[in-house]
């Protein structure tokens, strides 16, 4: 069995950055990625994605991103960023491997590979991400329903869904961009369960990241005191608002159940729906931790304290919503986060 010093499961933003806070403790860790390539998610977002956050603050440490610092980068630039990030690395970056398990052993844990293989790590950091688990909420009759339903995780491009009738089910920045888009193809409704909440883009003619970067809110160790991170508003420079009222898509109260090809809507009426769209999130839950005693909650989800395991003293987590800032999972605050959780494993591993 091959033994490494520290695996970090995961090549994405939030491996990247664990990988870099690593190199820079003067380890050369071990980054193990499922996909082909580490850029984690990116790649398998919906074509017309822009980050919601300018460039000048959407940088990993140590490589700022290229070109006019205030421009929203569009999702393939997001993918040759993070490519451009990880050949930098001092790290062993190995693609084409799905870790499976994780057992605790006496001096750390056996990581199970999908192709067979193992690994022996003195230390973990747990940087897969949430996109592997889309959420998708119980809705009333959704089994019976004839139509196409899909989450955003699988949603490309609005002309595949051209003259369709087409209900979109969230109120977040994604639910409101894809709807927005697919209004102007089709008849689309975004369905919510509260009125959608919007924040303005531009404050004093500076984008809202500049002020939660200079008042110090957007690093600010919120986590520790949400049981559960709060829904982010839809940043809009006013384009969305004024779709949705001009009925571009129009918003209804959530639907209250569906059956054959069928909708039907809170205030009794149906109508015939040919494709539902569940932009409702992900949810955390690396499943080759199922195994491993104490690091998951009964919901599968991570238990931890600012990204460090209570039971395993040697796994860190990084990139979780919520996990220390409002920006613990975005591309400007995981880096924050990747240090932290890093500097506590070295303190470990000098132990140990």
């Amino acid at each position: 069995m091959e033994h490494v010093d520290v695996a970090v499961i995961g090549g994405g933003q939030a491996g990247l950055a664990a990988a870099h806070a690593l190199a820079r403790q003067g380890r050369t860790p071990v980054v193990l990625e499922a996909s082909d390539r580490a850029a984690g998610s990116w790649p398998h977002y919906y074509d017309s994605l822009t980050l919601f956050s300018p460039a000048r603050f959407s940088a990993l440490p140590g490589m700022p991103f290229g070109g006019d610092p205030g421009r929203y980068p569009h999702r393939d630039e997001v993918v040759a960023y993070l490519t451009a990030y990880a050949a930098r690395l001092q790290a062993d970056i190995r693609t084409r491997r799905r870790v499976t398990a994780v057992r605790a052993d006496g001096s750390g844990f056996t990581v199970e590979l999908e192709d067979g293989g193992q690994l022996a790590a003195r230390a973990m950091v747990a940087a897969s991400g949430s996109f592997g688990c889309p959420h998708r909420p119980a809705l009333q009759g959704v089994e019976s329903f004839t139509g196409r339903v899909l989450h955003a995780a699988d949603y490309r491009d609005p002309g595949l869904f051209a003259g369709q009738r087409v209900v979109v089910d969230g109120a977040g920045n994604s639910a409101v961009q894809i709807a927005s888009e697919l209004a102007r193809e089709s008849p689309a409704t975004l369905a919510t369960r509260a009125p959608v909440k919007f924040a303005r883009q531009y404050v004093l003619g500076k984008d809202l990241h500049f002020w939660l970067t200079r008042t110090g809110l957007d690093a600010a160790p919120f986590g520790r005191l949400l049981k559960t991170p709060p829904a982010p508003p839809v940043l809009d420079d006013g384009r969305h608002r004024a779709a949705l009222t001009a009925g571009t898509p129009d918003r209804r109260p959530m639907f209250t159940g569906l059956a054959g090809d069928r909708v039907t809507w809170a205030d009794g009426t149906t109508e015939r729906l040919d494709a539902l769209i569940l932009a409702t999130g992900y949810r955390p839950h690396p499943p080759y931790l199922a195994g491993l005693d104490g690091a998951l909650d009964p919901a599968g989800h991570p238990r931890h304290r600012d990204g460090a395991s209570p039971v395993h003293p040697g796994l860190a987590f990084v990139g979780l919503e919520g996990q220390r800032s409002l920006s613990s999972n975005t591309l400007r605050g995981v880096g924050r986060d990747a240090a932290r959780a890093v500097s506590r494993l070295a303190a470990h591993l000098a132990r140990s």
